[in-house]
């Protein structure tokens, strides 16, 4: 029975992980190239922050979504992958506190339901069926 547990998690992990990282390479792309101008019009605190911070949120969500993906596709590495979720986990906590300061926290739901994602993803690789290293 517990091989069998086992097994339907590992297989939600990769479902999660697929998802989360599919969404956070778009949105970390999006982010890192897309025009400020372009980009403000979807996410109005874009226009209102420096713009390099904009690419920096950009490209840690993009990197992040990678390791949450490459390490484990490949397994080499594969212990990077909950580093990631970990950093995703403390991108949107650091995003819902934004949003507060912002009077915007009527949008912190999805934040939260990220970061509840990451946490997931970085508990079930560390904990309970983590990604093995390939052997040569």
């Amino acid at each position: 029975m517990e091989k069998s547990s086992s097994k339907v998690l590992h297989i939600t992990l990769w479902i999660v992980q697929v998802l989360l990282g599919a969404m956070f390479i778009m949105a970390g792309g999006m982010k890192s190239f897309q025009p400020i101008p372009e980009l403000a019009k979807m996410l109005p605190w874009a226009g209102a922050v420096p713009s390099g911070l904009v690419r920096f949120i950009g490209l840690s969500e993009l990197l992040g979504g990678l390791g949450l993906l490459l390490p484990s596709l490949l397994r080499i590495l594969p212990n990077l992958t909950p580093l990631a979720a970990w950093g995703l986990a403390l991108i949107q906590v650091l995003a819902a506190l934004f949003h507060i300061s912002r009077g915007e926290s009527s949008v912190i739901g999805m934040n939260l339901v990220l970061l509840l994602l990451a946490v997931f993803i970085a508990w079930g690789r560390t904990k309970k069926v983590p990604i093995l290293t390939k052997i040569a």
